[in-house]
């Protein structure tokens, strides 16, 4: 990924709490959304749309798309890389 690319999600990322807090939890690991808002003491709702966001520009990705509940999502490449940077 080019600098002016990394940079750009960068900023998109870290102007919202939401989204930087629900990357730096899933981290490598794979988590559930409730997971997430249980650890984050945050809404699951704000949690799905947090995830929502990071899985548009491709830094999560939800790993059993097909369930309706118990989704398992897990950082991208790009998402990894991104979290070298926030921390």
């Amino acid at each position: 990924m080019d600098n002016i690319r990394l940079y750009e999600l960068l900023g998109y990322v870290k102007i919202s709490p939401y989204r930087t807090n629900t990357l730096k939890s899933i981290g490598n690991e794979l988590k559930m959304p409730s997971e997430i808002a249980k650890e984050l003491d945050i809404k699951t709702s704000q949690v799905s749309a947090a995830l929502s966001d990071l899985k548009k520009e491709n830094l999560v990705v939800c790993v059993n798309e097909e369930v309706r509940k118990g989704r398992l999502y897990k950082c991208t490449p790009m998402g990894l890389e991104l979290l070298k940077k926030i921390d």
